[in-house]
């Protein structure tokens, strides 16, 4: 298979994806974008200046393409992404979904129920979000610890029918725990455990629940590189190194859940967030994995390969 992914910028072959980072959030503001960060302006261009110069630093580091989970609640901007993949040559897939469950049951409640939900994440991925004509590329589904709740199981099977009904991939949030039962959830909704990213696992240091996950058909997002209030890099290096090490680079996505303009929030790249930034994989942690005994093809794979097969619908192999 090689279906053509939306971008924000229109129709694109899985194979020009080049080197991708798989969870990078180019605009937030919590409820979504205020109308002066949505048109012409001193705001825009601030924001757009952000983002430009971190598209900027990853391309010099051979990025072609990043996936932005960004949710209508959490401030997707689907035309800031549009102007800057067009004026930079990033490409960029933006998602549709829900990431707060009081969003969730809101809009169910404004829509007409769970059903509704559905048909409103089709048509952002089959026709498109609003009036703008751009489509989003996958689902971005969400649990919190520590268990899912009845709403949350709601939005997560509402996000499976979608799944389903359209042949989009899905990308999960977690705490570092229930990515399990997340991905039970969907395969018995009848999602392709292969078109599923289970996030954050690197926010667990238990080998047990990321070779469940992986022995289960998906793949894991190591995702939060450099989010070390959380977690120390060296710590997720150790993490990849074991899973690397016992034959499962075929399942693994790298990104940082990086903010490149946050309104309200902390500046990536300084102060506690000096190394949470979308060039930390390759100053930091690739030359930790290669210490660690991780090869330049382990790496190609990771950031070239696993997201075109992932957006082709192709299976990886097995664990070597």
């Amino acid at each position: 298979m090689n279906a053509l992914i939306n971008s924000v910028t229109g129709p694109l072959s899985p194979d020009k994806l080049g080197p991708t980072l798989m969870h990078e959030h180019i605009f937030v503001q919590y409820g979504g974008p205020s109308a002066d960060y949505c048109r012409p302006g001193r705001l825009w261009d601030e924001a757009f200046a952000d983002c430009a110069e971190f598209a900027r630093q990853i391309q010099g580091h051979g990025v072609r393409s990043i996936v932005d989970p960004t949710t209508v609640d959490l401030g997707r901007n689907e035309l800031l992404m549009a102007d800057l993949a067009a004026k930079t040559g990033l490409n960029i897939i933006c998602c549709t979904g829900i990431y707060s469950t009081a969003t969730y049951v809101r809009m169910r409640q404004r829509l007409g129920g769970p059903e509704a939900i559905t048909d409103w994440f089709v048509r952002e991925l089959t026709e498109g979000i609003g009036d703008t004509g751009i489509k989003a590329g996958f689902i971005k589904a969400v649990s919190m610890a520590p268990a899912i709740r009845p709403d949350d199981l709601e939005l997560l099977l509402a996000s499976a029918r979608a799944a389903v009904a359209t042949g989009a991939p899905i990308m999960t949030h977690t705490d570092g725990v229930l990515g399990d039962e997340q991905q039970r959830i969907f395969t018995a909704a009848g999602v392709p455990a292969h078109k599923i990213i289970i996030g954050h696992c690197c926010t667990s240091t238990s080998f047990a629940y990321h070779e469940n996950i992986l022995q289960g058909g998906s793949y894991l997002g190591f995702d939060q590189i450099g989010m070390e209030t959380v977690l120390p890099d060296e710590v997720r290096a150790e993490s990849l190194l074991k899973l690397i090490h016992a034959g499962w680079s075929e399942r693994l996505m790298l990104s940082h859940d990086s903010v490149w303009h946050w309104v309200g929030g902390p500046r990536m790249g300084t102060g506690a967030h000096k190394n949470w930034k979308p060039t930390n994989f390759f100053e930091r942690i690739a030359p930790m994995l290669q210490y660690g005994g991780a090869t330049d093809g382990h790496i190609e794979t990771m950031l070239r390969d696993n997201p075109r097969r992932f957006f082709s619908g192709g299976e990886p192999a097995q664990s070597a």
